[in-house]
């Protein structure tokens, strides 16, 4: 089916949208971590984006979104063979899902992980356990097996519970940064981290607006629950920070902003305006409990990857179990008479949860071993721009000018 002139151009546009949030990141990120180790940051998110779209055209779209097996496509589009003009579209738009997942994950291993096994990661991630993952979504088993069918408008089980949950499990076997609970590790720049927050914002509601594929209702409906979710996050966040510390800070404003547009993702064509303040206020709330976790549990996610993305897209799902509404995306939840709906929402999280852990697990205990995840105690004192990369962002005498020790 040919598309529409207007419908191609929204595509184009979100598929730029989506490109824009991979610096957004890297500039989030870069502002929450220590200002020896910003460089390196931005350097893992930028990987990400040249890495991945390399193999997408050669073969993970193939096998994420062409075929009708259950698990995994098949090699028929290799090479993008036979796919000309508008088949490109989505191809492209797609591509920038794949590429930022990844990037997502690298929020957990910062000021620790070596940049060779970095990229050894993201090249084998994407491939063994980012492009089934999004098959199953999109494509496979989670449709034709399930009923009613799960649903994702937007990524948020095959891209946030996905890199979540892999967060953790690469943290797990990366362990703690050194220093950590004795040296200073808060946010060195939050002016950088409050920039890469707005542009994350803004190049989300190409994310979500665009998975509508047609700049029609849908795409209205997904962009204005964008943006009221990300707004009620805030709230959210904020609201519990005050109560429990009397103040309201740039990181929780920042972070519950991130974690109502986490939970939106995969409800965002689903459910209605009034639902998606429920979105954001419920997972800024929660996911500022969700991190609170962490030391108890202890693990080392440095920049609450596991605590925003995993607990956020598994909020988003839930909550999509109990809000979808026929009269907006086609499918009633559980307050509007279908539990069944809500069954199929947590099969489908819990498979991905539990693929996605055991092989990111299993990948990076094998990286382990054959090349080592982990820098060296002195790269890691040194500081991974200078280490790693032979450059830093900032000068010695630029360093000795900040306020605490980095």
């Amino acid at each position: 089916m040919e598309m529409e002139a207007g419908d191609v151009a929204w595509m184009l546009i979100s598929t730029a949208l989506v490109v824009f949030m991979v610096p957004g990141l890297a500039l989030f990120y870069g502002g929450m971590v220590r200002a020896k180790n910003v460089g390196n940051m931005l350097m893992m998110n930028m990987a990400s984006i040249a890495i991945v779209p390399i193999l997408w055209v050669l073969f993970t779209y193939s096998l994420g979104n062409e075929g009708d097996g259950l698990f995994i496509g098949g090699f028929d589009k290799a090479g993008l063979d036979g796919m000309t003009g508008e088949d490109l579209i989505g191809v492209a738009f797609l591509m920038t899902f794949a590429a930022i997942t990844p990037a997502l994950i690298s929020g957990a291993v910062a000021d620790r992980m070596k940049f060779s096994a970095w990229i050894a990661f993201v090249t084998l991630w994407s491939i063994l356990v980012y492009t089934p993952v999004t098959y199953w979504v999109y494509t496979g088993w989670h449709h034709t097996e399930l009923d009613p069918a799960a649903l994702d408008f937007a990524g948020g089980t095959a891209i946030h519970i996905n890199a979540g949950v892999a967060a953790l499990a690469v943290a797990l076997v990366l362990g703690k940064r050194r220093g950590l609970g004795t040296e200073d590790m808060s946010p060195h720049n939050l002016s950088l981290l409050l920039v890469g927050t707005g542009i994350l914002w803004f190049g989300w509601f190409g994310f979500n607006g665009g998975s509508a594929f047609a700049a029609d209702g849908a795409a209205a409906q997904a962009v204005l629950n964008t943006f009221v979710a990300g707004s009620a996050g805030m709230v959210g966040w904020v609201g519990v920070e005050w109560l429990r510390d009397g103040r309201a800070t740039i990181v929780g404003t920042a972070s519950g902003l991130v974690a109502g547009l986490v939970a939106i993702t995969p409800a965002a064509g689903y459910v209605g305006s009034l639902s998606s303040i429920v979105f954001g206020l419920v997972a800024g709330a929660g996911c500022y409990y969700a991190i609170q976790l962490k030391d108890r549990l202890g693990y080392d996610d440095s920049l609450d990857v596991v605590g925003i993305h995993g607990v956020g897209g598994l909020l988003g799902g839930l909550l999509l179990g109990l809000f979808a509404q026929e009269s907006v995306g086609g499918q009633d939840g559980l307050f509007y008479g279908d539990g069944a709906f809500l069954v199929s929402q947590i099969i489908a999280m819990a498979s991905v949860i539990v693929y996605s852990f055991v092989l990111t697990y299993a990948l990076a205990k094998g990286l382990d071993a054959v090349m080592g995840l982990r820098v060296s105690e002195e790269d890691e004192y040194m500081g991974l721009d200078v280490s790693l990369h032979g450059e830093a962002v900032y000068s010695s005498d630029q360093l000795d000018s900040l306020p605490r020790e980095h």
